[in-house]
């Protein structure tokens, strides 16, 4: 861990939520004067402290040990490249449009790499009115169900969030060409070109 530049991290965030280093010291419990110390790169805090700290200044753990903050490069806005992340302990989904660093439950998530669906994995899609009508044969067990759906084009995301023991039946506004998605736990993303 290299003091100076964990310090000029501190030092940065801190500015960034215009804090003094007394206001940051305060929420700390300490002297304004171990702020001091540690922005100068003279010394680190106490590892009792990280947390409290990585929390005052809304910033992950591990990146302020670093002493720099990744930033991502702009990917553009095609949700049709969006990625998802999907908890195994409680289910929770997370869409982003770029890079992002992930986590819930306290385990770093990974992005699920969708795979393109074949024969009889693919949903059944029919033109209903002026919506997608979606249904699946996939069984719909406590332990394994398609638990969300997803319809993407150009610069929409339609999710929506399935529950065990229900029959696959949604209804999603055609909105011309894109990439339908859906995940369960035995066969991962999958999608299908609409």
């Amino acid at each position: 861990m290299d003091q100076k530049k964990v310090g000029a991290l501190i030092r940065a965030l801190r500015r960034e939520k215009n804090l003094t280093q007394r206001a940051l010291a305060e929420r700390l419990g300490l002297s304004d004067k171990a702020v001091s110390k540690w922005e100068r790169g003279l010394g680190c805090p106490d590892i009792s402290l990280l947390a409290d700290l990585s929390a005052a200044l809304d910033v992950d753990l591990a990146q302020m040990l670093s002493g720099g903050l990744k930033s991502n490069d702009f990917v553009g806005g095609n949700m049709k490249k969006a990625k998802f992340y999907v908890c195994p302990v409680c289910g929770n989904v997370t869409l982003c449009t770029g890079n992002a660093a992930v986590s819930c439950c306290g385990r770093t998530l990974e992005a699920l790499t969708p795979h393109k669906a074949e024969g009889a994995d693919k949903l059944h899609v029919e033109e209903v009115e002026n919506d997608w009508y979606v249904t699946s044969s996939h069984p719909m067990t406590k332990d394994d169900y398609i638990s969300f759906v997803a319809f993407a084009t150009g610069g929409q995301m339609n999710l929506i969030k399935q529950y065990p023991e229900w029959d696959l039946q949604v209804r999603l506004p055609r909105r011309g060409h894109g990439m339908l998605y859906w995940y369960s736990a035995s066969q991962g993303l999958n999608y299908q070109l609409l």
